[in-house]
């Protein structure tokens, strides 16, 4: 069985319809790609999986069960994650400190206990700082465990944002755009962490304009245009694919 299904998923805005009739699977512990020129409602779908929208038409199973209509929070229970196009980092925090609100969900939430820290909860946070910096470490962060978010250079950044969605430690991790906006170097440290990531036993399903990025990790890739799926398979099916040479180019067969 499929780690991830999708099934004939819809999802209409008025009169627009950002995504229409999709379907596909992921099995675990590979890197699925969504690609697609702009507006091919990539983002629209993984905000449908995750639980941002909720689908106007369709399924979505983990493990076989049904989650379309799951808010986010309960899909994090499950073990999905995701990072966003645009940097969600709390500016005013540290480094660290924001990866440990990655693991927010996993903490004791008993008031009276956190106000008066007993000595388990103690623990307990202490144990979640070393979790924490073992994370930077492994998003290569050593440097910025002390830095407050805001005096750190925007690669770092998006690696910031990488290591909080892997301290909720997700079974499916969605990254939207992880290299937007990076520089040569930066792209190519976020390409070999995304495959670290991916050897950790995490499925990362990925949305990237990157190509060459796309085409070095991907294990199978889904095009999207004008919200259908115009095809599917490996890079170097997708790669030669007329269809998808046509979308790219702006002239549709």
């Amino acid at each position: 069985m499929a780690l991830l299904e999708v099934n004939k998923l819809s999802k209409a805005f008025g009169g627009v319809k950002a995504v229409q009739n999709v379907s596909f699977s992921i099995d675990a512990g590979i890197v699925y790609s969504v690609i697609g020129p702009n507006g091919a409602g990539k983002t629209t779908l993984f905000n449908l999986i995750t639980g941002v929208y909720t689908p106007s038409e369709g399924e979505i199973r983990l493990d076989g069960k049904e989650i379309a209509g799951a808010g986010p929070h309960t899909l994090a229970r499950l073990g999905v994650a995701r990072t966003f196009q645009n940097l969600q980092v709390c500016m005013n925090m540290t480094a660290l400190e924001n990866v440990m609100v990655g693991a927010h969900l996993r903490l004791d939430r008993n008031l009276i206990k956190a106000a008066l820290r007993f000595p388990a909860l103690r623990r307990r946070d202490g144990e979640l700082r070393d979790e924490a910096a073992a994370l930077m470490h492994f998003v290569g962060l050593d440097k910025y465990v002390a830095a407050r978010a805001d005096a750190m250079p925007y690669g770092a950044l998006k690696r910031l944002e990488i290591a909080r969605a892997l301290a909720a430690k997700p079974r499916l991790l969605f990254l939207d755009e992880p290299a937007a906006g990076l520089n040569p170097k930066e792209t190519i440290e976020v390409d070999h962490l995304v495959r670290k990531v991916a050897d950790s036993g995490v499925t990362v399903v990925l949305v990237e304009h990157d190509m060459k990025m796309v085409m070095n990790l991907s294990d199978r890739i889904l095009v999207l245009d004008y919200g259908k799926k115009l095809t599917e398979g490996s890079a170097a099916e997708v790669r030669r694919n007329p269809d998808v040479i046509a979308a790219y180019l702006g002239a549709h067969a």
